[in-house]
Parts: structure tokens; C-alpha cells; sequence
């Protein structure tokens, strides 16, 4: 009995969804995370009449014809990149990005990559870094002997030396986006790599025309729903019982097959 299969496909389907649901709940309180959602397909058809075919000799035609259908497919797990709230946390080094973009971070090997985390620190030489270390391109150093640091909407970042009247610009961060960034590679860190996918990146100031605007002493909060993960929660615990009903409803005419005499 195919209904077997079919059922068994649709039960892997929704352990799955059920698997992107609880981790967009896991990080419901990470700082820039972006929620995923899972997207299904219907698997091959058979068809057991072949609808357009002909029905007879005077060329009338099956007008719907006979298919029957497999179960399901997992086609993607999409990231959702809407914008998530900013938090007001008033530290100097926390930035986040109002609208388009991703800081850009150079990795130990060498290799770019790209987060919405503004969570940013100084290292011991006064390079603006990330939490992990990493250096937050383009390598803006901080003067030892700077009083105030400002990085403006703009992404300039404007200190005031100790024993100077006029600010002094020591740098101007730069923000990329792509073409396609749902199709950037998640490797952990709340880092983000480039694809053939997601196309090349394409890097400007803040500010500039399809670029967003950097929020100094804010922090973007996850975009997770809490009530929408919930609800689909629940729908996918329903379809999981509902498939699993199918089995048990396909096994019980399996037997009464079995107990024909």
C-alpha cells in the first residue's frame, strides 16, 4: 500500500519543520538572529491514466485522467531577513544596522564574512573587533588617548583626543548587501558566508542608496515571533499525528487483508 510511504514521507516532513521551529525558539533571544522557515514540495506522480490521452477512436480525449501522488519533499529551509527590533543598550561599541546590509568581518583564515551582530569591542591595540576577536573590516584602530568615541549614522566613527578642541575622524565603516542574501551560508558565530546564491557582495557606506544606517548604543534583537513559532508548533505536531494515523489506518487494512480466508 503506497499510503505506507506517502505517510512515512510527510512524518520525516514535519520532524523536520518541527526541528527549524525549535531552534528559531532556541535563539529567540540571539542578538541579530533571523527566524528560517521550511518549505515543502509534493514528490513525483503516478499515473495510472494519463489525462490528455485519447479515450477512443474518434479523438475524444481523458479529460482528467488518473495520478496519484507520493508524499512530500523538503525543497528549502529559508531564512527570513526582516528587520528585528533595536534595543536600546547605550554601550558605545554596540551598533545596529537600520535597513540593508551586514558588518563585514575577516575571519583567521583570510575569508570575508558577514553578520547583522553589532555587538563590537576593542581589542588590545584598540582595533575594533568582534566578541570572538575578529577583525570588523576595514580595521578601524581607536586612539589610546580618545575621551569619546561617535560613529555616526553614517558609519564614521569620530573620536575626541585628550588635549584637542575638534573631533577627529579615524574611520568609516562600510556595510554589504547582495542580490539574493537569503542565500548567504550560515557557519555558526551568527556569521554568514557568500554563495554562488546569494551573489557577489556589493559593499558602500551607510547610508548610501540601498544601504541601511548604523544606530549607535542599539543592539537588533532576533525576529522571531514567539506566538507564530507556537502556532506553527502546533500545526506541525498535528500533521505529524495525522500521518502517523494514516500508518496505523493502512496497517489495519493490511490485516484485515491478511485475515481474509
Amino acid at each position: 500500500m503506497r499510503s505506507l510511504s506517502i505517510a512515512a514521507t510527510g512524518m520525516l516532513a514535519q520532524q523536520l519543520n518541527v526541528e527549524v521551529i525549535s531552534n528559531n525558539i532556541a535563539n529567540m533571544s540571539t542578538t541579530g538572529f533571523q527566524r528560517r522557515r521550511a518549505e515543502f514540495q509534493d514528490l513525483l506522480y503516478q499515473s495510472q491514466r494519463t489525462v490528455g490521452s485519447a479515450s477512443s477512436a474518434n479523438g475524444s480525449v481523458v479529460p482528467v485522467g488518473v495520478q496519484v501522488g507520493l508524499g512530500t519533499k523538503t525543497a528549502a529551509v529559508y531564512r527570513v531577513t526582516t528587520q528585528g527590533s533595536l534595543n536600546s543598550t547605550g554601550n558605545t561599541f554596540d551598533l545596529a544596522i537600520k535597513g540593508k546590509g551586514y558588518f563585514q568581518i575577516t575571519l583567521p583564515s583570510g575569508e570575508t564574512a558577514y553578520t547583522r551582530v553589532g555587538s563590537l569591542q576593542l581589542s588590545a591595540t584598540g582595533q575594533i573587533v568582534t566578541a570572538d576577536g575578529h577583525t570588523v573590516v576595514p580595521g578601524i584602530t581607536v586612539p589610546d588617548n580618545a575621551t569619546s568615541i561617535t560613529v555616526n549614522s553614517s558609519g564614521e566613527v569620530i573620536v575626541k583626543i585628550s588635549g584637542q578642541t575638534a573631533p577627529q575622524t579615524v574611520g568609516q565603516l562600510q556595510i554589504a548587501t547582495f542580490p539574493n542574501s537569503a542565500g548567504l551560508a550560515a557557519i555558526g558565530d551568527n556569521l554568514l558566508t557568500e554563495t554562488a546564491a546569494s551573489g557577489a557582495a556589493v559593499t558602500g557606506n551607510p547610508g548610501d542608496a540601498g544601504f541601511g544606517t548604523i544606530s549607535q548604543g542599539f543592539l537588533e534583537t532576533s525576529n522571531v515571533n514567539v506566538v507564530s513559532e507556537i502556532t506553527s508548533l502546533i500545526t506541525a505536531q498535528r500533521a505529524y499525528e495525522l500521518n502517523s494515523r494514516v500508518i496505523q489506518a493502512s496497517d489495519e487494512m493490511m490485516s484485515t487483508l491478511n485475515q481474509l480466508r
